[in-house]
């Protein structure tokens, strides 16, 4: 809880929507930016097809050699995209 309320003090909304058990849940849901929680989903595509594409195991061990082989396929999958183009 803490670190939402560090992002919400940075003025970070959350994108992701509230499952709806009463009508405040509508509510939560009717304020978030629909052009927001699209740039949203397309992220998420994105990430399925390069898990789906590349494999979704990290073979490194170190926290930073992880974080290269992740960005390193996000590259790769940049690559492709713009050649098919």
């Amino acid at each position: 809880m803490s670190f939402r309320e560090e992002l919400r003090a940075e003025g970070v909304r959350p994108l992701i929507k509230h499952r709806i058990f009463a009508p405040y849940g509508h509510a939560h849901n009717a304020r978030i930016e629909d052009d927001l929680y699209n740039q949203r989903s397309v992220c998420e595509t994105v990430n399925s097809v390069i898990k789906r594409s590349y494999g979704s195991a990290v073979r490194a061990r170190a926290w930073y050699r992880q974080f290269r082989e992740i960005t390193l396929a996000a590259a790769v999958y940049n690559v492709e995209q713009a050649v098919k183009q």
